[in-house]
């Protein structure tokens, strides 16, 4: 039994992926990542659950070394194939004395992870000498504490195996392991043993119910080839059984096979827009691989934001997710990218199971995990919207298949509806208010469900839904720009971040020259029409206002004086001033405040811009291939200051942010795809004809009770939209004289109404009501007013 129980408190491991990996095929459902030159987490069986904190070699002479694969030795990722996250990993130490030249997949059909290691000795005193060994850090189902290991022995195969819960790994090497141990992290684990005097001296057997390490030596051949495995299962024996399965077959079968899947999933040559990108395609090709490869193999259509943990070696158990949950908008962002590139299987499994975890109200959680369950419990409208646009999409491209996705449109259409415009939580989940992204995205949506209302010829809700949309497009620039701003000199009039507003109790008429905003991460409160950020950038790409439009032209000189830096590879932005989420400007790890940095997906997003403005984006694409790192990974955020004394943080470089960022990648392929066209992949037509071409102007005035206006123009109609059936109770007269309206039932969108036409009122009139509700027989306990001017 080792000593030391139950070790140090577990981490996580660093963020900055150079590679992601599985098998395209179902029935491997194990997935990895990349970094450092070494395995970091081992995903099964979902693409949610990590199993690992990280897998490398130590190697040693065994009497004047000891080198840690992941500190010690320079690396060199390589992808051999084409079309296929493949690897190869070249881990060289410094003086040149030898190498490990590690190729790394997954079994094409098992949940077994094979790294076929070939230790090239180039120093002649060192022949004979160098040992290796495996170090692995299990983490299973998500957590560092409470695991258990042993090593064990199978037909005469020496194995080394831990276990927790019902998930069980195994690791053995096709040479066999001359020695083996567990051992509790920062005491009796093969590391502590070997860094003492370069030798492995313990051989512990049994290390139970703590932070765990698994040691074994591996038995060189006179090649120095040999191949490690890494099974999971819900076993011992069926894991075991799958281990020695992929074991039993030579690595380079299974490495054609696993090569043959992914090339198989490429999408026709006339998706191959490898002249619009400025690398030759590399960057294009390998982003589809990296969103394809963070689908979900049971719960298929879930994508997670990202195979990552931001900050992970500050992150102990407590930190749950990470960012290997789904997010609708990160999720649809994915699908979106790969309908780009022709792919619409993934796209369509996205959508159906975003309508299986949809809620009866038509919301979708803020993110979940794979199987549908809520993590976070907040609430934004574009989340909502977005699987609209999803489904509009597919069904332009008459990719739907026979799933039809009309309750989840009429249901998130409603919900919009009546939730709105006030979003609970912005595309950024940190502030409440009149969003200009949140508003665009919902009006594109909006725009989508009423124009496929009308092909199927339901011409009465498509004029209902189509007439809530036209309001929230006449009503953008009161609720999102300011005419007062002090940010920058000679630009008093630009779009700001975010009107804020009581998410409870949002204020239908709040003045965004005098509210103020308590911004996330220790920002601090601030006048909101001095916080900007580019999200009004969707009113464009939608097709909702013109790129030449006055108020945009000075919206984009103001972000580019406050948010823009210009990083060795191009150009990038903050995502607003004051942002506290980032890296701290000592280089420490966000931990609750610190400072938000350059984002790549807003590089994305003003190339899109400067494609609508009739210019070329190709700088754009060339600087986001420029952010990736060796190993082709586009992160979150990157480091924008001047480059740390300790070479922890360079500038232009990754922080500790998420990395690969789905969403950065899929900003990525849409850009390129968009250049190829011409226009905005984005871009709902419907939307552009009728705002842009077309401009058809509102006729309405909605009130409701999450936005209970207080006051209507004259001339205007009035509609009061209500989830349920109603008599309204009003007066024009202060209550001398009372009318009755009952509520019209919208059937396909299960809303009640009912119209007021002003015109005829006169001005300085007012109307005063209340509500009984009918199925309740009771009445609402309160009236309203609003005023006519």
């Amino acid at each position: 039994m080792a000593f030391g129980a139950p070790g140090i408190e577990p981490r996580w491991t660093s963020s900055a992926k150079e590679g992601v990996g599985t098998a395209y095929h179902t029935s491997c459902r194990l997935w990895f990542t990349l970094s450092h030159g070494i395995v970091n987490e081992i995903y099964y069986p979902h693409v949610d659950q990590p199993n690992t904190r990280d897998f490398q070699f130590l190697i040693s002479d065994g009497e004047t070394f000891c080198h840690e694969e992941k500190r010690d030795l320079g690396h060199l990722i390589e992808y051999p194939e084409r079309d296929c996250v493949f690897y190869r990993l070249t881990n060289s130490e410094p003086r040149g004395r030898y190498r490990l030249v590690k190729h790394v997949l997954t079994d094409p059909h098992r949940s077994v992870l094979l790294v076929h290691t070939k230790v090239e000795v180039l120093d002649e005193s060192l022949r004979g000498k160098l040992r290796v060994y495996a170090l692995l850090a299990p983490h299973i189902a998500g957590c560092g504490a409470g695991n258990s290991g042993w090593y064990s022995e199978i037909s005469g195969t020496e194995l080394i195996r831990a276990q927790r819960e019902d998930v069980h790994l195994i690791m053995a090497c096709s040479t066999g392991f001359s020695r083996r141990s567990v051992g509790y992290v920062g005491f009796s684990d093969g590391w502590q043993d070997l860094m003492s005097n370069f030798k492995m001296d313990w051989e512990f057997r049994t290390a139970e119910r703590g932070n765990i390490a698994l040691t074994g030596e591996v038995h060189l051949s006179g090649s120095g080839e040999f191949t490690i495995a890494i099974a999971c299962g819900r076993s011992y024996q069926s894991t075991a059984t799958k281990l020695f399965q992929s074991l039993a077959e030579p690595f380079e079968i299974h490495r054609q096979a696993y090569v043959r899947q992914w090339q198989r999933a490429v999408v026709g040559p006339e998706f191959d827009f490898s002249d619009r990108t400025c690398d030759g395609g590399g960057m294009y090709r390998l982003s589809r691989c990296v969103l394809l490869a963070h689908e979900d193999k049971v719960f298929q259509g879930a994508l997670v934001a990202s195979m990552s943990i931001p900050w992970g070696e500050t992150k102990s158990d407590n930190d749950l997710g990470g960012y290997h949950l789904v997010w609708t908008r990160d999720l649809v962002k994915s699908a979106t990218a790969l309908l780009a590139t022709g792919q619409t299987g993934t796209p369509l499994r996205a959508l159906i199971w975003l309508a299986a975890i949809q809620r009866p109200d038509g919301s979708f959680p803020q993110n979940s995990w794979i199987d549908g369950t809520a993590y976070w419990s907040g609430l934004q409208l574009d989340q909502v919207a977005l699987p609209i646009l999803l489904a509009w999409r597919l069904h332009k491209q008459d990719a739907l298949g026979l799933f039809n996705p009309r309750v989840m449109i009429v249901r998130a259409a409603a919900r919009l509806i009546l939730q709105g415009p006030v979003t609970a939580q912005d595309r950024w989940e940190e502030n409440a208010g009149y969003s200009p992204s949140t508003l665009a995205t919902v009006i594109a949506a909006l725009v989508c469900a009423a124009e496929w209302a009308t092909e199927y010829g339901l011409t009465r809700p498509a004029d209902f839904v189509f007439a809530y949309a036209d309001w929230l497009v006449a009503h953008l620039e009161e609720w999102t720009v300011t005419t007062n701003s002090e940010l920058v000199e000679g630009f008093p009039r630009h779009y700001i971040r975010i009107n804020p507003s009581d998410p409870s109790a949002p204020d239908p008429h709040a003045d965004l020259n005098t509210t103020m905003i308590q911004l996330a991460n220790g920002g601090g409160l601030h006048p909101a029409r001095n916080v900007v950020g580019g999200d009004f950038l969707h009113l464009v790409r939608f097709g909702i206002r013109d790129v030449n439009d006055p108020i945009v032209r000075d919206s984009i000189e103001v972000i580019d004086r406050v948010l823009k830096y210009d990083l060795p590879q191009g150009p990038a932005w903050r995502r607003y001033n004051h942002d506290g989420y980032g890296q701290k400007d000592d280089g420490g790890a966000f931990d609750g405040t610190g400072v938000g940095r350059c984002w790549p997906i807003l590089t994305g997003e003003r190339g899109h811009y400067e494609l609508a403005a009739g210019r070329d984006p190709k700088a754009f694409i060339a600087t986001m291939e420029n952010f990736a790192d060796q190993g082709g990974m586009i992160s979150e955020q990157l480091w924008d200051t001047a480059d740390l004394p300790d070479g922890r943080m360079k500038r232009g470089c990754p922080t500790g942010a998420a990395m690969p960022l789905c969403w950065s990648h899929a900003e990525y392929v849409s850009l390129v795809r968009s250049r190829h066209d011409g226009v905005c992949f984005d871009r709902v037509e419907p939307a552009f004809r009728r705002y842009l071409l077309n401009p058809v102007q509102s006729r309405y005035e909605i009130w409701s009770l999450r936005h209970p206006l207080r006051r209507v123009s004259r001339g205007k109609i009035l509609r009061i939209i209500l989830a349920a059936e109603a008599t309204i109770v009003w007066s024009t007269d202060e209550w001398a004289q009372t009318n009755e309206s009952d509520t019209s039932h919208e059937s396909t969108l299960n809303l009640w109404f009912a119209d007021f036409p002003t015109e005829d009122w006169p001005e300085g009139s007012a109307l005063a009501f209340t509500l009984f509700w009918k199925r309740d027989q009771r009445w609402k306990d309160r009236n309203w007013r609003v005023d006519v001017f």
